[in-house]
């Protein structure tokens, strides 16, 4: 399949400003980007007016549970469903954010031990619509913590060192890319929590060690400054929340900025602080789970985060009924409207930087010659309203590694018309 996209604004992922052009796709590549017009071979190719749109790529998802049930088209009260259930939901909820514009997805742990290594096979093998996927296994906390429960897939939390690698390794085994570890509590899991450590050094190193040796990625829950030392020294990847930085810790988080990804998951936060009152969430609750105080830190840490060049990432905790799978661009406004980014750094971090993260920055977040042809025509210019990407309707094209996921009706129909014109008369 060979298309030319023409009179497109071109908003290329890198930052820069948006410029008028034309792009080629052949296969599932991007072959041709040129300024101006008239400078794209169109030869045997179906060409799409973009006139009036942007073109970008495809948005990753950094922070990405499939498997927490709630999407934009069906909230789920419960983390707990039969498993049959429970995996069909996790393949609906892989469409829903595919449907949203995110073509890729890096996990931060699933509700069912094999749910993402199962899902990864059918949405490569073109079964199943969904995001390129870096999948996960269950979230590890140490044993006899409360944090989210193994639903499907009980599975030895055991403490020490070797209990530690033998986890690591039972998964890298099973084929999973990124392995979830809480290295803190939590404050929504018990008052004071995200300040509690919940691993030792040792059983960190341990991690580390162990996972350079099987092959996987780790990431980890960390709000504590204690527990995001541990990451970076250990060798984490992606590091979500880093609520209670402190110096220290953005100074080790600045000298590995080559190497590490923050996610600080404002979306959960955000929306369960000021628009969750209908599941319960009012102002005594909010309190303990220290909504706020988390909201109140991220105020300083995040743009200090970005002003030190440390990637941070959008990607919000999605799947919970007051924060669910499909809402997943409003973290980009909130990036805008919250921490000083502009929708260019917002834009980049969601394209680029989540291109690095899934450890494909050389073919994948950018419309680039050779790049993996994930882009996004979207009515109208994030680059002016970011909000917009919050409104499926306005993603009028996504277009996943050259193919057509969504585009409209009558462009569809004019295209399969046009190839049985060229059946018929070859």
């Amino acid at each position: 399949m060979t298309t030319v996209f023409i009179n497109a604004r071109i908003f290329d992922g890198a930052g820069g400003e948006p410029f008028g052009g034309e792009v080629r796709v052949e296969g599932d590549r991007v072959t041709q980007v040129a300024a101006g017009s008239g400078q794209v071979n169109r030869e045997g190719a179906e060409v799409v007016d973009a006139a009036g749109k942007t073109l970008l790529p495809g948005l990753i998802e950094a922070h990405a549970h499939l498997s927490w049930p709630s999407s934009v088209d069906r909230l789920i009260p419960t983390m707990e469903l039969p498993a049959e259930e429970h995996l069909l939901v996790t393949a609906h909820n892989a469409k829903t954010l595919l449907d949203a514009g995110f073509t890729s997805a890096y996990s931060a742990g699933s509700l069912g031990g094999r749910f993402e290594i199962a899902l990864r096979a059918e949405i490569n093998g073109g079964w199943l619509p969904g995001p390129r996927l870096r999948a996960s296994c269950i979230e590890r906390a140490p044993e006899g913590d409360v944090a989210v429960p193994d639903v499907h897939d009980p599975d030895d939390h055991g403490r020490g060192p070797e209990a530690v690698r033998a986890y690591v390794r039972k998964w890298a085994a099973n084929g999973v890319d990124t392995i979830k570890f809480l290295l803190s509590s939590d404050d929504a899991f018990v008052p004071g929590g995200s300040h509690q450590l919940l691993y030792t050094d040792e059983e960190v190193k341990a991690a580390g060690e162990q996972a350079r040796e099987s092959g996987v990625w780790l990431a980890c829950h960390a709000h504590a400054a204690a527990s995001v030392k541990q990451a970076v020294q250990n060798g984490f990847r992606a590091i979500y929340h880093c609520t209670h930085a402190d110096e220290e810790a953005l100074d080790l988080l600045e000298e590995a900025k080559d190497r590490v990804f923050v996610a600080p998951a404002v979306g959960v936060v955000y929306t369960g602080a000021y628009e969750a009152a209908q599941f319960g969430m009012d102002a005594t609750v909010i309190a303990e789970k220290g909504m706020l105080e988390t909201l109140e830190r991220w105020s300083t840490v995040i743009p200090e985060m970005r002003r030190r060049g440390i990637r941070v990432l959008p990607g919000g905790d999605y799947g919970f009924p007051w924060n669910p799978n499909g809402a997943n661009a409003r973290d980009l406004q909130y990036f805008v409207e919250l921490y000083g980014f502009s929708p260019a750094e917002a834009l980049r971090a969601a394209t680029m930087y989540g291109g690095q993260l899934m450890g494909m920055g050389d073919e994948l977040g950018l419309v680039r010659e050779g790049y993996l042809a994930d882009l996004l025509l979207v009515d109208g210019d994030p680059l002016q309203d970011i909000g917009i990407l919050r409104d499926r309707d306005r993603i009028t094209h996504i277009m996943q590694g050259g193919r057509f996921h969504k585009r409209p009706r009558r462009e569809e129909l004019e295209s399969l018309l046009a190839l049985e014109h060229q059946s018929v008369h070859a």
